[in-house]
């Protein structure tokens, strides 16, 4: 089992995150205050220990912020999470895909958009199926639960 290590909320894209110690999800729509809503990526998620494996291949400590992720995850592995459902404290996300890192990682530190590539280090994103507040510290564990897909 894991726990959420920290949280963010990105009011506006582009702009720096505003660290959190709890927030209120919304199943369909995502974190409240977020800028990101509805779609398939209410919510990005990030584990310390792949971010740890990018900072070892680039040799130098990059901040948790640089990924932009709204939630960071200590002993939470994404890799092939694809179609998972995580429970973070009372609310439950639907791994919809692995967050390919994009230009913007590089603007943070040269290099960290190919150290996060390989191996889901980028961290996954996922939509909301629950109403709730998560909060640091809380419990992030994989449910063995499958949860029908819309449409199914």
């Amino acid at each position: 089992m894991g726990r959420i290590a920290a949280l963010w909320i990105k009011r506006v894209r582009r702009r720096p995150m505003d660290p959190v110690e709890r927030a209120a999800a919304r199943a369909g729509a995502g974190l409240e205050g977020n800028a990101d809503q509805g779609g398939r990526r209410q919510v990005t998620l990030l584990d310390v220990a792949r971010w740890s494996d990018a900072e070892a291949e680039l040799g130098a400590q990059v901040p948790f912020t640089a990924r932009r992720a709204n939630v960071l995850t200590e002993g939470i592995d994404y890799l092939e999470s694809r179609g998972r459902v995580l429970a973070l404290g009372g609310v439950r996300v639907r791994i919809r895909g692995n967050t390919r890192p994009c230009e913007r990682m590089d603007e943070a530190r040269a290099g960290l958009r190919s150290a996060l590539a390989p191996e889901w280090r980028a961290g996954a994103y996922g939509e909301l199926l629950d109403d709730g507040e998560i909060a640091v510290g809380d419990a992030a564990e994989w449910l063995a639960e499958e949860v029908a897909e819309e449409g199914a």
